[in-house]
């Protein structure tokens, strides 16, 4: 029964070590090495000045701004400590009233538009952290944002083509746009 014991707990040892300290080290290292900017969370910064990470969405709620996916994090949205969907399905009554505000919302910022709503602009992700909107929903704030700021809508549409990324390797995920990045992207327009 001894030898079991001296056994058992040296395997632990011994696993602990490897799984715990080992392991972790070298995927940290590997990490470092080859893909810094994503190993320390891809931060965005403009002059010294830390603005947000392209892996967590922020955010924005002024009409001169694209605005991403709704988040349910909590106790505030894009709360990357809290990361959650809202866990209510498609027939839930109040999943259902929460879309009908977020599409009245927009309707109200933007009277004008009659372009269809974006899924992903009224519906909130699993994790409540998403960074990127569809295109879709990019094109449809095109004339919002264009008014707000007094841009030429073509100039808009061009700056979402630039800032649109393609499906991974042709057949993974969808196009998406990086909402931080776009109204960064934004902001140095002249």
């Amino acid at each position: 029964m001894k030898r079991i014991l001296v056994q058992s707990s040296l395997a632990l040892l011994a696993l602990t070590f490897v799984t715990g300290i080992i392991y972790p080290l070298l995927v940290t290292v590997v990490a470092q090495l080859c893909c810094r900017a994503q190993a320390q969370g891809s931060l965005i910064e403009r002059n010294g000045r830390l603005l947000g990470s392209a892996l967590i969405g922020q955010p924005f709620d002024q009409p001169r701004y694209f605005w991403g996916r709704p988040s349910a994090t909590t106790p505030q949205p894009y709360n990357g400590a809290s990361s959650g969907g809202s866990n209510l399905g498609p027939t839930n009554p109040a999943q259902i009233e929460a879309v009908r505000t977020r599409v009245a919302a927009l309707r109200h910022a933007d009277p004008g538009n009659r372009l269809p709503v974006p899924v992903d602009l009224v519906t909130a992700s699993a994790s409540g952290l998403d960074p990127d909107i569809s295109p879709a929903a990019a094109q449809s704030q095109v004339t919002r944002v264009a008014r707000a700021r007094g841009i030429d809508p073509a100039r808009l549409q061009a700056l979402i083509a630039a800032h649109t990324q393609r499906r991974q390797w042709v057949i993974l995920g969808e196009a998406r746009v990086n909402v931080l990045e776009l109204n960064l992207a934004l902001d140095q327009l002249h």
